[in-house]
């Protein structure tokens, strides 16, 4: 298979948004550019599908292994980041008409943050992590300031833009750290000078907790998440669901690849002298605090930003089961005259369904408040929800739906999603198993705000007599509705397919 090939998902998007700069000066219509994004993410998503099924190994020259992997974990990634791109844009189509906000950079904003987000999650090497990282942030950070004459959008992009530089230069500094203690910013060179013992150990771990500190901040981890309320709040919702599904999970995979590349060797993985306390206490505290200060809110994307806190800590749970490696299963696999015991990254695997999930669930949400909000207006308050359910059942069905998944109720994919990565947990071992215990409780917790969403919308009258205004004639944003509704109930009730393709690109990564 030959470079451009392998390179093709990535070449796309670049391409793509070079072109919709140039086609911005002759669409006249939202919804032509909106299309024409939305071809050039399914194709890129298309192209990574092509790869992973009938892809065979790749020669690539070291100006591109050295920096950016082609195995099935970049692949999967691609799939989920383009996927919730494709859908983020079917929602702006039907929503920058309607509040008067056609302004074709939307759409290179969103191409280009995809394309950083797909470099950060395919990074092997310090140096592409960063460059991806900035990549998909400065367009974010534009996106969330894409209203330019609320003020409260712009107050959340310049919050959004402040941490995010601090943190950047925190991540910076830990990547020079650790160049400074190996010699080295290829992933798998740092991990086998750290494991042959050649480290300076006190700079290793500082650059640890820098770098973690540093990713911590791009899926809004406690106590690195004080950017996330504002600008969910302030952002438009198609930028709210872009950002929440592509950030997280770029910022995820590269996690993943830091911590079980760089930072693999026994000692640094260790359950009770490793990184793994670390991500265990990031992770309690962020499920225990993003589901309590959800509770008080009274805007329902400020909710939902809570709630995308809780959910952060849930994934950085299956992150912390991750460092127990791979585990036999039991089963054997028969190739040709040999068989083997099939190994899985049980931790691995459930970060990556469970983003999957959160995904289509999220979009779900935010594409139903879409449709809730008339004419220049959002839907924002749960006032605004009120009598939603009795007066068009039609759009309180698929936000029904997407809240359901987030709570984790069954038969949805966020309820797989949630079992899996406790599952993780318990099977990491006895050092883990308060992880999954403080995970069900919080659950419970989340599950009193979600409800109270739905008692708003199926057992309020609204304050004033004045009829929902729903603008109906967003297709797009129905089609995404579709979309999303479908994969929900799908992942939920046949999830084994979806969590093979977890299991296949975990396995491809050094552990």
């Amino acid at each position: 298979m030959s470079i451009w090939l392998a390179m093709s998902p990535l070449l796309t998007i670049a391409i793509g948004g070079m072109a919709v700069m140039m086609l911005d000066s002759f669409f006249r219509e939202n919804t032509e550019l909106a299309a024409f994004t939305t071809v050039v993410l399914l194709v890129s998503m298309g192209l990574s599908l092509a790869l992973w099924f009938g892809g065979g190994p790749v020669d690539m020259p070291p100006i591109v292994s050295g920096y950016l992997a082609t195995d099935k974990m970049g692949l999967l990634f691609d799939v989920l980041i383009c996927g919730g791109g494709a859908l983020s844009t079917l929602l702006a189509g039907g929503y920058l008409a309607e509040h008067d906000l056609e302004r074709g950079e939307f759409y290179v904003l969103t191409l280009f943050s995809a394309f950083g987000a797909m470099v950060l999650a395919r990074s092997v090497d310090l140096l592409s992590l960063f460059l991806g990282l900035e990549t998909m942030s400065l367009g974010v950070y534009a996106l969330v300031g894409f209203r330019r004459t609320s003020s409260r959008s712009v107050e959340g992009a310049v919050k959004y833009f402040l941490l995010g530089s601090f943190a950047a230069a925190i991540l910076l500094f830990g990547g020079a750290l650790l160049y400074g203690a190996t010699g080295h910013t290829n992933f798998e060179e740092i991990g086998k000078v750290i494991a042959a013992g050649e480290a300076e150990v006190a700079l290793v771990s500082v650059a640890i907790l820098m770098l973690i500190a540093g990713l911590a901040f791009k899926v809004s981890a406690v106590p690195f998440h004080m950017w996330t309320p504002d600008a969910y709040e302030g952002a438009i919702t198609p930028a709210t669901s872009f950002m929440s599904v592509a950030v997280k999970s770029a910022a995820f995979a590269v996690l993943l690849r830091v911590l079980l590349v760089c930072f693999g060797d026994e000692v640094l993985r260790n359950a009770y002298t490793g990184w793994p306390p670390v991500i265990a206490a990031f992770a309690a505290v962020t499920m225990v605090y993003g589901n309590l200060a959800a509770l008080g809110q009274q805007s329902v994307k400020r909710m939902l930003a809570y709630s995308s806190i809780a959910h952060a800590g849930y994934v950085l749970v299956g992150v912390c089961a991750a460092s127990k490696g791979y585990v036999d299963t039991g089963r054997t696999l028969e190739v040709g005259s040999q068989s083997a015991h099939v190994l899985v990254n049980t931790g691995m695997s459930s970060v990556m369904y469970y983003l999957m999930a959160y995904t289509v669930s999220n979009v779900l949400v935010f594409g139903s408040l879409i449709l809730v909000g008339s004419r220049g207006k959002e839907a924002v308050s749960y006032e605004d929800l009120a009598g939603v359910g009795r007066r068009h059942p039609m759009v309180a069905v698929p936000f029904v739906l997407g809240v359901l998944s987030l709570m984790g109720f069954p038969p949805t994919a966020g309820f797989v999603g949630k079992y899996y990565v406790f599952q993780a947990a318990v099977s990491a071992g006895g050092g883990m198993v308060w992880l999954a215990v403080i995970g069900v409780l919080s659950s419970a917790v989340g599950a009193y705000y979600y409800l109270r969403v739905l008692v708003f919308m199926f057992m309020k009258e609204p304050q004033t007599n004045a009829p929902v205004a729903i603008p109906m004639r967003s297709g797009s944003v129905v089609l995404a509705l579709l979309v999303s509704g479908y994969f929900v109930l799908k992942m939920g009730i046949t999830p084994a397919s979806y969590l093979q393709f977890a299991i296949e690109a975990a396995r491809q990564l050094v552990a």
